[in-house]
């Protein structure tokens, strides 16, 4: 039977470590689906079609990599995809912590979705989207942590940064 996994996140903006971590995962599982949090309380800098886009660019050439998004419970929408496990990145210890803690609520409500953890490339162990974002709008260069689609649309969005 083919293994599916899910891969979840809000990409605001999508970085090299996330794409890192979807080209991994596309080797491991027969099928990744990214899916994209829709989250109305956060107030992110892309809105969710455009995060879309940017994920679609960056995984065409990968062809069992699959985009969607989802609100609610993200083990739910695993079942409703057939996803037998989560993909999650892990940078530091601050994120083990809390997504081992995330792992175990998940294993509770569907104990038949396991959470796997992959780290990022070394050269992207530090990246986050919200870091990433305040570096750039300081003016700092952000160059080869975002794929080059990205940063077009970050230069675009934010013309006061780099």
């Amino acid at each position: 039977m083919p293994t599916k996994a899910l891969y979840p996140g809000t990409f605001d903006p999508p970085t090299n470590g996330h794409v890192d971590l979807i080209q991994r995962g596309a080797k491991i599982f027969d099928h990744l689906t990214v899916a994209v949090l829709v989250n109305p309380v956060k107030d992110p800098l892309f809105s969710v079609e455009e995060r879309i886009e940017m994920l679609k660019e960056v995984t065409a050439a990968i062809p069992n990599v699959s985009i969607a998004t989802f609100n609610g419970l993200m083990v739910e929408f695993a079942r409703q995809q057939g996803a037998t496990a989560v993909l999650r990145g892990i940078r530091a210890i601050s994120d083990y912590e809390y997504e081992f803690q995330m792992a175990l609520m998940n294993r509770r409500l569907a104990p038949e979705v396991e959470t796997v953890f992959l780290q990022p490339a070394g050269r992207y162990s530090f990246v986050s989207s919200r870091m990433l974002k305040e570096v750039f709008s300081l003016g700092g260069d952000v160059s080869g942590l975002l794929p080059a689609n990205v940063l077009k649309r970050l230069r675009e969005r934010l013309p006061n940064g780099q």
